[in-house]
């Protein structure tokens, strides 16, 4: 085996029964499906569980895959998949843990008021956070994903389209139905003073 041996070499290698090879391959990856699977479903032992996954279904699978593209990508699909149906099957029971950001660094999220020890204007941040966090839960799974993936950890549309199988069209679509959606479900929060800080980015939509 060549001392640096691009993914290419190793899937070859792999494809004629070589098992360093394999080896090699999955350690390249490991860190990267992990932290993607955990993009998707925010939860830790979700995460590990995929990565056991995608690595037996890489072991399993890798003869169908016949070189079209990166191997990262078929891989990275193989991830999202393997992340989007562990989202389905605990449906009913997940419990994702958004990162404080959504309030702090989406400023369309939240109010501006410059007083925050106010007992009044924590209350309402309070629920604020438990209202969205449970919208979020309720969103379908494939527009949760990218939900997540676009305005919590910032990915590109591209990106997400590369990583979910899907046109930058149809993430953009789901991405806008997820914030309308999400927005009917905190309408209430919006009042005639504060309508204005808490618009959804629509301009996002369109880049």
């Amino acid at each position: 085996m060549e001392l640096n041996p691009t993914d290419k070499d190793l899937v070859h290698l792999f494809q004629a029964g070589n098992i360093p090879a394999y080896e090699d391959l999955i350690s390249r990856y490991t860190e990267k499906v992990y932290r993607l699977a955990f993009r998707i479903t925010r939860n830790s032992e979700d995460a590990e569980e995929i990565l056991q996954d995608v690595c037996i279904s890489v072991f399993q699978k890798i003869n169908s895959f016949e070189g079209k593209s990166a191997f990262s990508s078929w891989l990275y699909r193989i991830t999202a998949n393997a992340s989007l149906m562990k989202l389905r099957q605990r449906k009913k029971h997940s419990s994702l843990e958004l990162d404080e950001k959504i309030l702090t660094e989406q400023d369309n999220w939240t109010y501006q008021r410059s007083d925050t020890c106010d007992v009044e204007y924590m209350s309402i941040r309070h629920e604020l956070r438990i209202r969205l966090k449970k919208a979020i839960q309720s969103l379908p799974e494939d527009y949760k994903a990218i939900f997540m993936l676009r305005d919590v950890d910032g990915l590109s549309n591209i990106e997400i389209a590369e990583l979910l199988n899907l046109s930058v069209a149809a993430v953009k679509s789901r991405l806008h139905r997820s914030r309308l959606l999400l927005r009917q479900e905190l309408v209430d929060f919006q009042t005639s003073d504060e309508a204005s800080t808490f618009q959804i980015m629509e301009n996002d939509y369109s880049a």
